[in-house]
């Protein structure tokens, strides 16, 4: 029987509260030391952008230091254990990620953690979309042709990705599976030689992050056909969305967040959850934002555990239904 991150959640906060009896009081003195936020990820990449776009103003709101710390390897996985297993009053909370928290849990044997017993959920940060694009050279000029020209094709449609088991990569699954035609996966390590390979014509189409993408679709290199949310995107407003396009009901999005370990008490998670949304809620934060292409998505504890648990079940479904196995 699946389990909901809010019944978890729950859970924890209960034994949290039975556990420490004076923790209305702990959670009035929170914080009185420096906060660590993992990134499970190297650093430089969009995951650690995301982080230190909220950190600094949670960190002046909290009177106290937020310290990122980047624990990179085995696709997030890593870092994301160590933060599962730090002690449970606030002081290490983790950025929880579509690839740690909704693919790896399927993709891995024995990722050392599971999203929905170790974790607290404490807000959503935003949700960034990916631009499929094609060579300049494919003679399509929309989605509908995209689709027509694929099912046409005698062997299987290539396409890039930045890596096995990436969002990047899933998305192209959906695709493949929404329009009924099988695609040909061809995995890079790394955005930037993908898109080397597709600007020079040895990949057709890939699924790419705006910003990476956009500059050389404003140069005339790449030909944008459609985003992969639901909703448009701000940096390329006349693009339309794959469900606009033809492909209904597609929305395939990075989602950020922040969560703490289970059984942090939660006064100190809406503690968070508060500063988190007021982050959200400044100018700059949200120019930051979307600069890389997001979208700021504040809003309640029990409201990203909900999307937690919608977005980890539609993923590994995915993942099994293709037997994706990373290690």
């Amino acid at each position: 029987m699946r389990i909901s991150f809010n019944i978890i959640a729950a859970a924890g906060f209960a034994v949290a509260f039975a556990a420490l009896p004076n923790v209305a009081r702990a959670a009035d003195d929170y914080p009185n030391r420096p906060i660590t936020l993992v990134v499970p990820f190297p650093p430089g990449g969009s995951t650690t952008v995301m982080a230190r776009n909220v950190a600094d103003k949670m960190a002046a709101a909290l009177g106290q230091p937020i310290v990122v710390e980047n624990r990179g390897g085995a696709g997030g996985t890593i870092g994301t254990r160590y933060a599962a297993k730090a002690a449970p009053d606030g002081y290490t909370i983790v950025l929880s990620y579509t690839g740690t928290f909704s693919i790896a849990p399927a993709a891995y044997g024995n990722p050392g953690y599971d999203p929905r017993k170790d974790f607290a959920p404490i807000g959503m940060i935003g949700a960034a979309p990916n631009l499929l694009v094609v060579t300049m050279s494919l003679p399509v000029k929309s989605l509908p042709e995209l689709i027509a020209y694929v099912k046409a094709l005698p062997a299987p449609m290539q396409y890039g990705s930045p890596g096995v088991g990436t969002v990047n990569h899933l998305a192209g699954e959906v695709l493949a599976q929404s329009i009924g035609v099988p695609m040909q996966h061809i995995p890079y390590k790394g955005n930037g030689p993908a898109l080397g390979d597709l600007i020079g014509g040895h990949v057709p189409m890939m699924f790419v992050p705006i910003p990476v993408s956009l500059g050389n679709v404003q140069a005339g290199k790449l030909r944008a056909l459609a985003i992969s949310s639901a909703k448009r995107s701000t940096l390329m407003p006349d693009v339309p969305t794959l469900a606009e396009a033809g492909v209904p009901g597609f929305d395939v999005a990075l989602r950020y967040g922040l969560a703490a370990p289970a059984g942090t008490p939660r006064p100190i998670i809406d503690r968070l959850n508060k500063e988190l949304n007021a982050a959200l809620a400044a100018e700059d934060v949200q120019k930051r934002l979307a600069n890389e292409g997001a979208e700021a998505l504040p809003g309640t504890v029990e409201a990203y555990a909900a999307d937690l648990d919608k977005e980890e079940t539609k993923w590994s479904a995915l993942v099994r239904k293709i037997g994706l196995k990373l290690e």
